[in-house]
């Protein structure tokens, strides 16, 4: 196919970004068939090895069709950073550019895409004294005590983050109380932002009645694929439940589960009441996102398909 010359010499690099089950994986792999693209995963669940039903990780035979970048890299004991998920996804971005492929980022965590397209600000170092104190608060005053808390000093920050994500809420009100400043205020500064790329995002959105359904039909598909086998063989592998991956959602209502706290019908509603209460944080957080070309639709829909692939054909060069 010619494809129209592009309004800059630039590599094109697509964003696809969107709410959880909206279909950016699958819109991604359709346009890398199209385009010779390869998948760059831009998802803090992804990264790790083992949980793969409940965070949606492409199949064997779509990673074996089109290739696929940061899936699977972190033990479940290893932290995942915004910083360290920028420094492999520009190894990544060095890579597919070094093949003459288009890369194609599917963003479930916007974080990690700020990270990665605005840079990092320059962040207070770690307080062991903050971060034990904060937990104490917690346990003294309850899960939603540290949510609070970071409300009142930084509403921005706290809209963005989950109420029961502990781990985030200390280090975002570690580095408020560090800094004397919000931490949005804090991540706009000292920042680095990526060069080099022509970027193009793709953002899907897709009724909000369908996707809740498709929030339950998923659900009900993973629990028929063998996600309860998967927490399971989890558990079973020695691994701690402190281990961050244990709190991502589906695999903490689930291990609730199996340790006879609740029944499996209690669980599964649960895990689609927060799997749509992260799907409204998402949406809030890439309305953000400036110079977003909106599609109202799932990317497996045909006419999304099509008119996304529109909208990559603009920014390719003439074959």
């Amino acid at each position: 196919m010619t494809y129209p010359v592009s309004m800059t010499s630039l590599p094109p690099l697509v964003v696809i970004l969107g709410p959880t089950a909206s279909g950016k994986s699958s819109l991604g792999i359709f346009l890398a068939k199209e385009f010779r693209g390869e998948i760059i995963a831009c998802d803090s669940t992804q990264l790790y090895r083992g949980f793969d039903i409940g965070t949606a990780k492409p199949s064997p035979a779509e990673r074996e069709d089109v290739r696929h970048h940061l899936l699977d890299v972190l033990h479940p004991a290893e932290a995942s950073t915004a910083g360290g998920y920028r420094e492999r996804a520009l190894a990544a971005l060095a890579e597919v550019e070094g093949r003459s492929r288009l890369p194609i980022l599917t963003v479930g965590t916007g974080l990690y895409l700020r990270a990665l397209l605005e840079g990092l600000a320059d962040l207070p170092q770690r307080s062991e004294e903050i971060r034990q104190r904060l937990r104490r608060s917690a346990e003294r005053y309850g899960a939603l005590h540290l949510h609070e808390m970071l409300s009142r000093l930084d509403p921005q920050a706290a809209a963005q983050i989950a109420a029961a994500d502990q781990q985030k809420l200390v280090r975002a009100i570690e580095i408020c109380l560090l800094s004397g400043k919000p931490l949005s205020e804090v991540h706009r500064s000292g920042r680095t932002p990526l060069a080099g790329w022509q970027v193009l995002k793709i953002g899907l959105e897709p009724a909000r009645p369908a996707l809740y359904d498709r929030i339950h039909r998923r659900t009900e598909a993973m629990l028929a694929a063998g996600w309860l086998d998967e927490v399971r063989r989890l558990a079973a592998a020695g691994l701690s439940e402190s281990a961050k991956p244990f709190d991502f959602i589906g695999y903490r209502e689930l291990g609730a589960h199996l340790r006879g706290e609740s029944a499996l019908a209690a669980a599964t509603a649960a895990i689609e009441q927060s799997t749509r209460q992260y799907a409204k944080r998402q949406l809030t957080w890439f309305r953000r996102e400036a110079d977003v070309r909106w599609l109202a639709g799932f990317g497996d829909d045909p006419q999304i398909r099509s008119a996304a692939q529109s909208l990559v054909a603009e920014r390719l060069p003439r074959a």
